[in-house]
């Protein structure tokens, strides 16, 4: 049996991703254990999960750290304690400075909800039911200095109902996510995939810039 792969996960809050990749490893679809959650609120309810699954948590307070660099510094820190060789962030609602990115460069995955480039940022689903578009959606990308951009991996493309409020949308995406989050951790698992020069590789072949679409 080849080592699984060692992941650290990111999180500020409920930790619903977390929990899906806590089940699909627990299920045997991913090759990987998750040595550590480290969270920057301690109210957050992804720490109770966590626990409940047997993983190491730790929690850093940036309210604690003098700027966002010494946040940063800390966390890097407190992460590569764990030794990961990939760290997933799942909710985690800060901005990353550009030394931490670069640290972790290639081995930094994302998930956002929208289809990226469209949307970066908060309200996602509002502004995707203000804007009148008929398709919505979730995306995972590997993490780059530009806030929500990096090269795509994998998208879920959910249709807009004409009755759908900011809820119902974003329940609907919320389900995708914890779709697309387990099967890019799994791809990169298995040393399916990586990031290059070029972009996203999968299976040696360069992905599309929408990365895989997987339409619901």
């Amino acid at each position: 049996m080849p080592t699984p792969c060692n992941v650290v996960v990111l999180i500020s809050g409920s930790g619903s991703n977390l929990q899906a990749l806590i089940d699909s490893i627990q299920a045997g679809t991913i090759p990987a254990r998750i040595s550590a959650v480290i969270c920057n609120r301690a109210d957050a309810y992804g720490l109770q999960r966590a626990q409940a699954a047997g993983i190491a948590t730790a929690v850093l307070d940036h309210k604690q750290f003098d700027g966002r660099e010494a946040f940063d510094a800390a966390l890097i820190k407190a992460i590569d304690g764990y030794q990961p060789q990939l760290v997933v962030l799942a909710g985690f609602m800060r901005i990353l400075t550009p030394g931490f990115v670069r640290h972790y460069a290639g081995r930094l995955l994302n998930i956002h909800p929208s289809l990226l480039p469209k949307y970066k940022g908060l309200h996602t689903h509002q502004r995707a039911l203000e804007a009148g578009d008929r398709e919505h959606g979730c995306s995972v990308h590997f993490v780059s200095e530009e806030l929500d951009g990096g090269p795509l991996v994998v998208q879920a493309v959910v249709a807009v109902e004409p009755d759908d409020s900011q809820n119902s949308l974003a329940q609907r995406v919320h389900e995708q996510e914890h779709v697309i989050y387990p099967l890019a951790v799994r791809w990169f698992a298995e040393g399916r995939l990586h990031l290059t020069a070029q972009g996203a590789m999968l299976d040696e072949h360069l992905l599309p810039s929408t990365g895989h679409l997987i339409r619901t």
